[in-house]
């Protein structure tokens, strides 16, 4: 009898191995380069399959027909792989940027509306970067505050849709505070309460690092019963050394994963990890 219920874990293991993360946790990455399913669909599915990816963060390019975008998503769909919008800047935060919002906003409903249901996106990512817009460096407050009006902007209109609202967040937000007519806290906090989800840019090369730096996130975020991805960087970089997991190769970053998957495996608003980007990820070494 031991014997047989040692094969069932064994079996279980292996198979359960195989089967792509969406049945536990995400495995993200952003596709910034919606040409590449233009010129290459296939090869484009087959990348992110080889890597059981099952979150894809696709830019929004008006230029592509929207023809393209419900062929990809239907096969990616039929891969187990959900896709959601992307677009965002640091201008998005300036006077009139939120048009930028409403630009995306309009061709998504647009595009849902004309779509079945394999075809249709999963959700709404935005990448705003709001410290990049030079009014942050001249007047940070009034940068925070634009940049939440238009996360409440955005919010609504993913409401309207039903469809779920996510941002990307640099770590050290939880060190910038705000006091302004949306009440007064710590702006991760805030961002985290107003979203669906977050994916921490935990650009980091080094599993302790990447630990360290997520940790307040995840307190905040299980405050609300949420979960959210921690992302990491592939591509090459001048920001100096232990950013990237560029120079150490792909063995090394999945190595460095796990660690962090292990430290939080008990951790529930931990909720995956996420590569930034498909492109330099399907260059790097090995």
């Amino acid at each position: 009898m031991k014997k047989i219920v040692l094969a069932a874990v064994v079996f279980f293991s292996v198979f359960a191995g195989n089967t792509k993360a969406s049945e536990t946790q995400t495995l993200a990455t952003w596709l910034w380069n919606p040409w590449e399913i233009v010129n290459d669909e296939s090869g484009t599915i087959t990348f992110l399959d080889g890597k059981n990816v099952n979150k894809v963060y696709l830019q929004i390019d008006r230029d592509i027909p929207q023809t393209v975008y419900q062929g990809f998503i239907e096969k990616a769909s039929a891969k187990g792989i959900k896709i959601y919008a992307l677009d965002g800047g640091p201008d998005w935060v300036a006077t009139k940027g939120d048009r930028n919002l409403d630009q995306l906003m309009n061709w998504l409903k647009t595009y849902q509306n004309g779509s079945s249901s394999l075809q249709k996106f999963a959700g709404v990512h935005l990448d705003v970067e709001p410290y990049l817009y030079s009014g942050w460096s001249t007047n940070q407050a009034a940068a925070i505050k634009s940049y939440q009006s238009l996360l409440l902007k955005a919010k609504s209109s993913t409401i309207a849709l039903t469809l779920p609202l996510e941002a990307d967040l640099p770590f050290w937000f939880d060190e910038v505070s705000y006091k302004n007519t949306f009440g007064k806290g710590i702006l991760a906090e805030w961002v985290i309460a107003n979203t669906s989800s977050i994916t921490i840019m935990a650009y980091r090369d080094s599993a302790p690092m990447i630990i360290d730096l997520v940790k307040n996130e995840l307190s905040l975020t299980g405050k609300y019963n949420k979960q959210i991805v921690l992302g990491v960087e592939t591509g090459q970089t001048d920001e100096g050394g232990g950013i990237s997991f560029f120079e150490e190769g792909e063995v090394f970053m999945n190595q460095e994963l796990a660690e962090v998957k292990s430290f939080y495996s008990q951790t529930p608003a931990f909720g995956g990890t996420a590569i930034h980007h498909a492109g330099s990820w399907e260059i790097m070494k090995p």
